[in-house]
């Protein structure tokens, strides 16, 4: 399984609904699509700025967390950008590697 943050943002529809719903259903809605993937939701944050909510979620691949984002921005109500978390002992791992590179002017 790996972790995901998903971002998304409303559209003024989009946040009508959340109003009229309230946020506590929103974030049980996200969760059972998330469950119905096969994953968790770690957690679910409103937020200030430039997005409306950051969702932790765990989900078994790309694929899936591709599924989810694409699902829920093609209802127009929400854009999705979802990023993919690593662990420390990924960056470790991906640390040992050997890379063949050339840096650009080389």
């Amino acid at each position: 399984m790996a972790n995901y943050l998903v971002i998304a943002s409303y559209s003024p529809e989009g946040i009508k609904g959340v109003l009229k719903n309230g946020g506590t259903a929103r974030a049980d809605a996200v969760r059972k699509a998330v469950e119905g993937l096969g994953g968790k939701m770690h957690s679910f944050h409103f937020a200030f700025g430039g997005a409306d909510a950051y969702v932790l979620v765990e989900v078994d691949n790309n694929i899936t967390a591709a599924a989810l984002g694409l699902t829920v921005s093609s209802s127009g109500l929400a854009s999705v950008k979802t990023v993919v978390l690593l662990t420390p002992a990924e960056i470790d791992e991906a640390a040992r590697r050997q890379v063949a590179y050339t840096p650009p002017g080389d």
